[in-house]
């Protein structure tokens, strides 16, 4: 049964259940204009011949449409399929009823009216109308099937590249960025050992960080700010008072939820794209507000060959949409850049 409901899309028991037995009744009061109070009356006999046939046809057609489904399961097949099945059902139907009929009227109830004209165009009127119900209600629910199987396929299929695509983001390190930090620790080596210590210390808390999370779809506010002080830690040592880090987020706002890296990748582009000087220092604020996150940095472009390519943002976008239908926001005037990010809750 598993097997032929697969071709079927549904568990049709119930509908022949309950839609035989109305058929049966509806047709020789439709068909043959049987009444149950006047002549020519609604008799047992006429219901039970109507029922025999309407489940034998229904049977008979419910198995041309199994194996036409597969003989052409392809869904580039389905013209092809629906006209060579719709040609089997309408001869089968015509020329079993007409043998069914017979058999019933002529050779078991002994009524001897099947050949007449009028009985035959009912009869065949009757079964046709059958089958039509039966392709009609088999198809419907076949294609309302495959059509939500194939949304479901395509949103699958979305949701694991997105996956892929921000997990390969999530773990990617910027090479400058470790370039730029080895550098920076061999300056301060001979000068101060012991900070030279703390910057290894903290260079190696900002991996741990990564490795440990590339993994989390979501994490602590807490824990994301811990990073970012390291990370904060490593950029304060390498540009000194050129470059001031103000990180001011309430308590209870620390174990809310938030996309991992977020704020530091914010933060590396801040650096990334604007000037960090001795005469125009660079600003860079982290506050709450309104169940938001904000980095903010004072704007001072640098005269970059290619323009940014809004990938970053991208990336934290593209993050927060599988996580939530909060909207990650940027705001910019020609003295501030801010970007305001969600928090997604405990």
């Amino acid at each position: 049964m598993r097997k032929i409901n697969c071709k079927i899309g549904f568990d049709d028991r119930l509908i022949m259940l309950f839609v035989l037995p109305a058929l049966a009744f509806m047709v020789p009061i439709v068909f043959f204009g049987c009444r149950l109070n006047s002549f020519p009356y609604f008799t047992l006999d006429k219901y039970i011949k109507a029922l025999i046939i309407a489940v034998l046809l229904w049977i008979g057609d419910r198995y041309i449409l199994i194996r036409s489904r597969s003989m052409y399961p392809s869904f580039k097949d389905t013209r092809k399929r629906l006209i060579i099945q719709s040609l089997a059902m309408f001869f089968y139907t015509v020329i079993f009823n007409n043998l069914l009929g017979y058999i019933l009227d002529d050779l078991i109830f002994k009524t001897g009216t099947y050949w007449f004209k009028q009985t035959l165009i009912n009869s065949n009127s009757a079964a046709l109308f059958c089958t039509a119900l039966v392709i009609a209600i088999y198809e419907t629910v076949y294609f309302m099937s495959e059509l939500k199987q194939s949304i479901e396929e395509k949103e699958m299929l979305k949701r694991e590249s997105l996956y892929a695509q921000l997990n390969a983001l999530k773990t990617q390190v910027n090479p400058h960025f470790l370039f730029n930090n080895l550098n920076t620790l061999s300056s301060i080596i001979p000068e101060d050992p012991k900070k030279a210590v703390d910057f290894v210390q903290q260079l190696s808390k900002v991996y741990r960080h990564i490795l440990e999370l590339k993994d989390e779809q979501s994490i602590s506010l807490q824990t994301e700010l811990d990073m970012l002080k390291a990370y904060g830690f490593l950029l304060k040592t390498r540009f000194g008072d050129n470059l001031e880090i103000n990180i001011q987020v309430p308590d209870e706002k620390l174990q809310q939820k938030i996309v991992p890296l977020s704020l530091q990748l914010l933060m590396e582009n801040a650096i990334k794209h604007n000037i960090v000087s001795s005469s125009k220092p660079l600003k860079i604020n982290v506050y709450s507000v309104n169940g938001n996150i904000v980095v903010s940095n004072n704007l001072q472009v640098k005269n970059q060959v290619n323009e940014s390519t809004g990938t970053g943002l991208e990336n934290i976008r593209n993050r927060y949409k599988l996580l939530s239908d909060k909207q990650v926001e940027v705001i910019a005037s020609n003295a501030d850049f801010a970007v305001s990010i969600p928090l997604i809750g405990k």
